[in-house]
C-alpha cells in the first residue's frame, strides 16, 4: 500500500436550512462552532433533514484525493458502531479507500460535522468530535503500518517561532502552504517555491489544504521532481476551491 492515513474520522452531514435557523440556534453564519455537549448537539441534529453524508476529516479527505488519482491507499480513524459510523465506513469503501478499523459500541458517537447550507449557499458548521479524537495505539494495527510505504498523520501546524528556519535545522522534508503567496518545499537546505494560481473563481475554501496534501503526496510517492509535486498540489487545491465541498 502506498499511503496509510491516520486521523479524525468525522462524517460530514449536509443539511439545507433557512436563514432564521441560524439565528434561532445562536449560530454565526459562515463559521464553525465546536459542540462539547452531546445532548445539545443531538437536539440540533434531530431538528434537521439530512440531504447527504460524506466521510470526512482532514486526512481522510487527502486520502480520498489520492485514491481518486489511482493510488493504493488506506485510512485508520475511530468510529462507533452506530448509524453514522456505518455510513462513514461505506463512504470510504465507495472511494476505494481501504478502511482498517473495526467499529465497536463506544461511549461516544461517531464524530459528526453538521454543514448547514442557507439559500445563499453559505455554509455554517457545527462539529461534535465524539469518539474520533479518542483514537489510540490499540486502534492501530502494527502489521498495517509495516505494509505501508508512507504514513500520513493528522496534526497541527505550529504558529510560533520561525518554522522555515526550524525545518532546515531538523533536516526533514517539510511543505508549507502560504495561501495566495503559494507554497514552499524544504528538503535539507534545498528550498523549492511555487506561486499560487491566479484569477480563480473561488466558491468554497473547504478542503483546500487537504487536496493540496493529496496532490503533493501523489507526486512524491510516484517519484516526481519537487517542483512537479508542488504543481500537482496547487492544481488540486485550485480545483477544489472553485466548487462546493472538500471532494473533487
Amino acid at each position: 500500500m502506498k499511503v496509510l492515513g491516520i486521523g479524525n474520522a468525522i462524517i460530514d452531514v449536509i443539511c439545507k436550512v433557512e436563514e432564521n435557523f441560524i439565528t434561532e440556534n445562536n449560530l454565526t453564519k459562515g463559521t464553525m462552532k465546536l459542540f462539547f455537549d452531546e445532548i445539545e448537539f443531538k437536539s440540533l441534529l434531530g431538528s434537521l433533514k439530512i440531504e447527504k453524508t460524506i466521510s470526512g476529516g482532514s486526512v481522510a479527505n487527502s486520502i480520498v484525493g489520492l485514491s481518486q488519482l489511482k493510488n493504493d491507499v488506506g485510512f485508520i480513524g475511530k468510529i462507533s458502531d452506530d448509524v453514522f459510523g456505518s455510513k462513514y465506513e461505506e463512504g470510504l469503501k465507495k472511494e476505494n479507500v481501504k478502511y482498517f478499523y473495526t467499529k465497536n459500541k463506544e461511549s461516544l458517537p461517531t464524530g459528526t460535522c453538521l454543514i448547514l447550507v442557507t439559500p445563499d449557499s453559505e455554509r455554517t458548521m457545527c462539529t461534535f468530535l465524539g469518539i474520533a479524537g479518542k483514537i489510540n495505539e490499540h486502534d492501530v494495527d502494527e502489521k498495517i503500518i509495516k505494509k505501508s510505504e508512507l504514513i500520513f498523520l493528522e496534526g497541527y501546524l505550529w504558529d510560533e517561532g520561525e518554522p522555515i528556519t526550524f525545518a532546515k535545522e531538523i533536516k526533514k522534508h517539510i511543505v508549507i502552504t502560504r495561501g495566495e503567496k503559494g507554497a514552499i518545499s524544504i528538503i535539507g537546505d534545498e528550498i523549492t517555491e511555487i506561486k499560487a494560481d491566479k484569477n480563480l473563481t473561488i466558491k468554497d475554501l473547504t478542503g483546500a489544504g487537504d487536496l493540496f496534501a493529496a496532490g503533493y503526496l501523489h507526486g512524491f510517492i510516484n517519484n516526481l521532481p519537487t517542483k512537479e509535486c508542488l504543481g500537482q498540489a496547487t492544481k488540486l487545491s485550485s480545483k477544489v476551491i472553485q466548487q462546493i465541498g472538500a471532494r473533487l
